[in-house]
């Protein structure tokens, strides 16, 4: 009955979408608007939905208590990060429901991005981190800042154990991501350090993931070439095929200062979710569960054209691929898809590390590290950095 009710307040706002026998698509899925509409709504509902938060604790400890104004890639960034996260404990095809009890996974994927510097995803990690690669606390970050923040935060990850690429130069390097997600485990030194720091970040007092080798997920994020000072009508059927991969995450772009999560499209039309909405900050209780309501946005999702993108925004795209053959998959079909353009590309993908580009090092966890906010001693410290002496309780 649940169910039923859910899918008639969905339907409420299903006008705004066209009658057409069009496909939609949402993150490597196909709906038919003119015989499952609600199955649309109710996929779109269950991603993850991170908007702007107020009443938070001060960021830094003297910083902003709310994010509004200048959080908004911040907020994308993270709902991209947490369908990786859902594609990696639930699967691509897990469904949410309101008022169903969900599994402990997806209130633990929840925790990381709770608006508490103890939270590894965090609005305040990410904004501390992001003084390092030059943002002041309280500035917009652009996409390529956001990708580059998840990037360092997933090193001190130790439960999703993710391997995050950022392509450079538009290219994807096949032999540097297989090395990078094949790197063997972890010292038992490091490890020992990894899992005291999660117990601190997540309240988990248990973690076993990413000790053992093998093939570490993958969250690949490439900046996307769509034009210079306007959207160049070449790249947009490239572009859609991004969204119908079953490895899609979306993108994040948008305007200046007015970020967007695309979560796929219909005709010449993203679709998209939009963080620019104030809420109040939501603690987890106390057995861990958190009050998901306004984490879900259970209204029919905003569109706007292709061709009103703002290419001064960067655009970037996100894939996942758990599985080494996820990705092997991901491969062949941008070979087909993608690559058949041949000129004008919206990205390379090519098999060998470029020989004048400097060696490729896959990432690791620094030991003594630094947010640009202040020098961390150690990795045990990196939680810890808006009072100084804290002891957080493991």
């Amino acid at each position: 009955m649940e169910y039923e009710n859910q899918i008639t307040i969905l339907s409420d706002y299903l006008e705004e979408f066209p009658e057409t026998d069009e496909p939609v698509w949402i993150l490597g899925r196909q709906h038919h608007l003119n015989t499952d509409k609600s199955k649309l709504l109710l996929d779109i509902s269950a991603r993850l939905w991170f908007t702007y938060r107020r009443k938070f604790s001060p960021i830094g400890g003297t910083g902003p208590s709310s994010d509004a104004g200048w959080g908004c890639m911040l907020r994308c960034g993270q709902m991209m990060l947490a369908q990786a996260l859902i594609c990696r404990h639930l699967g691509r095809d897990w469904q949410w429901e309101k008022h169903k009890k969900q599994p402990e996974e997806y209130h633990r994927i929840l925790r990381c991005f709770l608006d508490r510097k103890d939270c590894c995803y965090s609005i305040h990690q990410m904004a501390q981190m992001g003084v390092g690669e030059g943002k002041s606390i309280g500035e917009w970050f652009g996409p390529n800042t956001v990708a580059q923040v998840l990037k360092k935060l997933a090193l001190f990850d130790e439960w999703n154990s993710l391997a995050v690429y950022v392509s450079m130069d538009n290219t994807v390097v096949i032999e540097d991501i297989k090395k990078m997600c094949w790197s063997p485990a972890q010292s038992s030194g490091v490890a020992h350090s990894s899992a005291h720091l999660h117990r601190s970040a997540l309240g988990q007092n248990k973690n076993t993931a990413g000790l053992c080798p093998g093939w570490k997920p993958l969250l690949l994020i490439i900046p996307l070439r769509l034009g210079i000072n306007h959207i160049n009508p070449v790249y947009i059927d490239a572009f859609k095929e991004c969204f119908k991969m079953p490895q899609s995450l979306g993108a994040l772009g948008g305007k200046p200062n007015n970020a967007y999560y695309f979560i796929g499209f219909l005709g010449n039309e993203l679709i998209y979710l939009d963080p620019h909405t104030t809420q109040s900050f939501v603690d987890s209780e106390e057995n861990g569960t958190v009050d998901d309501k306004s984490f879900h946005c259970q209204q029919a999702p905003h569109r706007m054209k292709i061709m009103n993108l703002d290419p001064s925004v960067a655009l970037v795209g996100g894939f996942f691929c758990k599985e080494e053959c996820d990705f092997d998959n991901w491969c062949s079909l941008v070979q087909k898809e993608i690559l058949k353009q041949q000129s004008l590309r919206m990205f390379e993908l090519v098999q060998k590390h470029p020989p004048h580009w400097p060696p490729f090092i896959p990432p690791t966890k620094p030991e003594v590290t630094t947010t640009g906010a202040e020098l961390i001693e150690s990795t045990d410290k990196l939680f810890e950095l808006e009072e100084e002496f804290e002891i957080l309780s493991v």
